[in-house]
């Protein structure tokens, strides 16, 4: 297939998801505006993914392929297709998750209206239902950071931007990603990457619009559901702690805040859970150490974390 000349370049990495990838595909395929290309990244895949992207190449010269012989995770899968971008935008697509119809077309828009740096659009959880995945509703604190539409606006006036920490859900212009790369080997890489994009910016821009529908696997191999993992939490907590250094050293006080309401909220109930039962002491001491740290911030004492949090974390 021979398209006009394309005006954004989506990264798409993955590793073993060839049941996910096809959906994935035709999600680009199936965008209103068909004035992209696509880079696919197989991370040393064991499974059909590097079959399902050379196939998808052959057929659409939209699509450029690369192969890792053997992982070399996510951050760095990222950044080789960063090095290929020649077009005005970029984005990204994790290769098991999947664009809602418009989304290019939405975001690019509002960049050439704009000028900002960046768009960040919301997102869904897609999660099994039977045979299928069904997408639900806009979370809470997704709504925070793109509803309602704010365009031309900096983190000083959208502190609660930076709840909103996925690279998937953006698209920027090229130029803005010089000298701005994602960490490598490490899980969560993007949450750092997503508050320096915030504070380095000129200006961003927000939109309501759902773009990205974001796969919980059945089988429960997402990054995201490994959390019981001792090495995966370590990443994880350098993650957070990595993203709040970032606004503190940018002086974005009240998006520390942001960032520490939403902490307590949602991620550290969990963990403590997962504590709890945990057969290696070593996990609690971690969750420990991070609770004890987010304590110490000036922060701390302007963070509202629901009752219950409160209670967890008074020892």
């Amino acid at each position: 297939m021979t398209a006009a000349t394309p005006i954004v370049t989506v990264i798409i990495p993955g590793r073993d998801i060839a049941a996910f990838a096809p959906a994935a595909l035709d999600s680009l395929r199936a965008q209103t505006e068909s004035r992209w290309r696509a880079v696919l990244i197989d991370d040393g895949s064991t499974d059909d993914t590097g079959a399902i992207f050379a196939a998808a190449a052959a057929d659409d010269n939209r699509f450029t392929t690369i192969r890792h012989a053997a992982s070399r995770g996510l951050g760095a899968a990222r950044n080789v297709g960063l090095g290929l971008v020649d077009t005005p935008y970029l984005g990204f697509l994790d290769g098991d998750d999947e664009l809602r119809p418009d989304a290019i077309a939405r975001m690019t828009s509002t960049l050439d209206e704009t000028g900002s740096d960046f768009v960040a659009g919301a997102y869904v959880r897609s999660r099994p239902q039977g045979a299928r995945y069904v997408a639900g509703r806009v979370q809470p604190w997704v709504a925070a950071a793109t509803s309602p539409e704010r365009l031309g606006i900096t983190l000083a006036a959208h502190p609660l931007a930076v709840s909103n920490i996925v690279a998937w859900s953006k698209v920027s212009r090229t130029e803005f990603w010089r000298g701005l790369r994602f960490p490598e080997g490490v899980a969560y890489e993007d949450q750092v990457v997503a508050q320096l994009m915030y504070t380095r910016a000129r200006t961003f821009d927000v939109i309501p619009d759902v773009v990205v529908e974001w796969r919980l696997r059945a089988d429960g191999t997402s990054i995201t559901q490994g959390k019981a993992q001792l090495p995966v939490l370590r990443d994880y907590l350098a993650a957070l702690r990595g993203g709040i250094r970032v606004l503190h050293e940018a002086g974005a006080r009240t998006s520390v805040v942001a960032r520490l309401d939403l902490i307590l909220a949602m991620d550290m109930p969990s963990l403590l859970d997962i504590a709890t039962d945990h057969a290696d002491p070593a996990y609690a001491a971690e969750v420990d150490t991070f609770i004890a740290e987010l304590r110490a911030l000036p922060e701390f004492a302007d963070a509202a974390p629901d009752p219950t949090i409160t209670t967890a974390l008074a020892w």
